[in-house]
């Protein structure tokens, strides 16, 4: 029976720290479906097909390379709710501290009250990738920041273009 995980978030934009967990996590699963939450009380930086669009071109290569299919998809309610809807049985959460631990901790048990079936596993990030996120990653390029360092190549090309003056 073929492995199916489940990656939900924001991924706005994507960056390294995404990546990390993505590369783990494929090695994990043979099949691989990163979810975008799509909240109408929301505002993102990059719309949902931008989103699906950098995750498709930086996460696909690293997906082919090892053997997993790779599926990019968008959603509005609950995450078991989409996990279940993809046949996933692991929920991937990425872990780059404590402070993560204990939010993903919460989380991790409620899923489980409501999918006892979906198992969540953590993913501990890599020591370069920690201190990254997308919140910090869009501060840093809106003020005209170099963000080369945290997001793939394309998405730091998208980002420069998004906040041109």
């Amino acid at each position: 029976m073929p492995r199916t995980a489940l990656y939900a978030g924001s991924f706005d934009p994507v960056t390294n720290g995404h990546l990390d967990v993505v590369c783990h996590a494929v090695r994990l699963a043979d099949r691989l479906v990163i979810a975008i939450g799509v909240h109408p009380g929301k505002a993102p930086l990059f719309s949902a097909d931008d989103r699906l669009a950098m995750l498709q071109d930086t996460c696909g290569p690293l997906a082919r390379e090892a053997k997993c299919e790779l599926s990019c998809i968008t959603f509005a309610d609950l995450v078991v709710e989409t996990a279940r809807k993809a046949g996933a049985t692991m929920l991937i959460r990425g872990l780059r501290d404590g402070t993560d631990l204990d939010y993903e901790m919460q989380m991790a048990g409620m899923n489980q009250a409501m999918a006892p079936d979906v198992l969540t596993v953590f993913l501990p990030a890599s020591p370069m990738v920690r201190p990254i996120t997308a919140t910090l990653v869009r501060q840093i390029a809106g003020m005209g920041g170099d963000v080369s360092a945290f997001v793939p190549g394309p998405v730091a090309a998208r980002l420069k273009k998004k906040f041109a003056r």
